[in-house]
């Protein structure tokens, strides 16, 4: 059984990651062997974050604040709420923004799972991670 807290276990660690636009705090990871990885995500207010995970399929679900994502493929607009689930089940190019003031906070889930330290890369996607 895994059992960990994102206050006492995640944060202020390796599996903590941040960038200008969000905070991916990596609660499991390839590592723990689920085949999937799990993520509490911050976007911070005002970002529009441009995103194609071609190597991944990513579902998410929004806890809190609000924003919208943008299908690159035909400009359709979701907004995104509290209670609002997408996946990306096509590997999907995106736009994901959080409104001004707001950000939003996301559990997203990563299929194959992550190793922890990834970054966006130009066209917005993870490179495939090498399970340890």
């Amino acid at each position: 059984m895994i059992v960990k807290n994102l206050y006492d276990d995640v944060i202020g660690t390796s599996a903590d990651v941040e960038s200008a636009q969000w905070n991916s705090r990596r609660l499991l990871l390839a590592k723990e062997g689920m085949g999937f990885s799990l993520h509490d995500t911050l976007i911070k207010p005002g970002e529009a974050l441009h995103l194609c995970y071609k190597n991944h399929l990513e579902a998410v679900y929004c806890i809190a604040g609000e924003g919208e994502i943008v299908e690159k493929k035909n400009g359709l607009t979701h907004p995104i709420r509290e209670g609002t689930v997408y996946a990306l089940n096509e590997h999907d190019a995106h736009i994901l923004k959080a409104n001004k003031g707001v950000g939003m906070r996301m559990v997203c889930v990563f299929n194959p799972p992550v190793t922890g330290q990834e970054t966006h890369d130009k066209d917005g996607s993870y490179a495939i991670a090498l399970t340890e």
